[in-house]
Parts: C-alpha cells; structure tokens; sequence
C-alpha cells in the first residue's frame, strides 16, 4: 500500500501534530488520501493518555495535554524521535497485536544498528534496555484505523521524566541512546524510516 512519508527537520507542537493524524484518520475513514508514517520531535510536552492518573503528576506545576491514545502519562522533548503512523487496517490484517509486534520488532532492529539490545517486557508495554524504559508505544484504533505510535529516547534530558511517574512505572527507570552508549547517532531518521516501512508493509 502507498505510504506518505513525512520527515519534520523543525520540532513541531503536540497539538498541531494531532490535529493533522487526526484529520487523516477522518480522511481514511472515507476511503481517501494516503496512510501515514511521520518522524519528527516534540518541544517539551507530557500528555496523558485514557488511563491517566492525576497521581503520575510529581510536580504539580506542569501543564498536562490530555490525549485518546492507550497508556498514561508520558514526556516528549527535544532529542527524542517520535513515530507516528495512521494506517487502515482494513487493507491489512486486522490485528491489534500484529501491529504492536511490528513496532517492537522496528525498535528493536533500529537499536540493534547501534549495537543497543532493546527487549520486549511481557508485562510492560515499550522496549527495555537492562531493564531500564528507552522506547514507549501508545495505539489508538477507531474503526480499524490506527493512530498514534511511539517515542524512543535518543539523546533527550531524561531528568524531565522526573516530574511524572512515566506510563505509571514508579519502579522503572528511564534511559536513553545516549545514556547507554555515550555517543551522539547518525542517520536517525533515514534508518527509522527504513526499518518501520518494510515491518509495516508486512502486516
């Protein structure tokens, strides 16, 4: 199927970024325009997904965004990728968990270029790395549609997540590319692009 591509060089607002997967969702809905891959950053942002708790807040200071994707409270900043897709599955296969395992599977063999062993919590959704959170993943599905994506931690300040209990893990903690290697990366976005586009076709 043909996917647009969209490769955002400028960090772009959270809320502008929702109103445009919002719109294509209506859009596929009515069987018109094309699915959607976008990579692109958030300025600094937390959002709250439809299992937010008030008590995830640790400082009560920050503005929260509330949004309809699955998980709870999460930060998006500078220096973290963010991949979001809207695709019809009902031009594919239409499972939830295929769709997920093809996230987790691209996630993992992008960390894996840069020698990174990314694994798959049964228990908790994202991708660990010693068992520290380094990507999370929140899907929206509406009519077989589905929205939203994930984030991976590549050289962002991870001491923002300290205002918040992230995805509600207390006992978690929180990593980053940088933080584990200690390097800055290359190619982020032509290999993101790369991995999520030949998984995505497979579903």
């Amino acid at each position: 199927m043909s996917i647009e591509i969209k490769i955002s060089k400028r960090r772009i607002s959270y809320k502008i970024a929702m109103k445009i997967l919002h719109k294509r969702v209506e859009e596929l809905k009515l069987n018109k325009g094309k699915e959607l891959l976008w990579i692109l950053e958030h300025p600094l942002t937390y959002t709250a997904g439809i299992r937010f708790n008030d008590n995830d807040v640790l400082d009560k200071n920050i503005k929260v965004i509330k949004s309809n994707r699955g998980g709870k409270i999460t930060l998006h900043n500078p220096g973290q990728k963010v991949i979001y897709f809207v695709l019809n599955l009902n031009k594919r296969k239409k499972d939830i968990r295929k769709l997920i395992n093809s996230i987790e599977k691209s996630i993992i063999e992008f960390l894996k270029i840069y020698k990174i062993c990314g694994e798959i919590d049964e228990k908790n959704i994202g991708i660990w790395v010693n068992n520290k959170k380094i990507a999370a993943i929140g899907l929206r599905v509406s009519k077989w549609i589905a929205y939203h994506g994930c984030s991976i931690n590549i050289n962002n300040n991870l001491n923002q997540y300290l205002n918040i209990i992230p995805c509600g893990l207390d006992n978690k903690k929180i990593t980053s590319v940088y933080n584990e290697k200690g390097i800055i990366i290359r190619n982020i976005d032509k290999n993101l692009k790369k991995i999520f586009i030949k998984n995505i076709n497979k579903i």
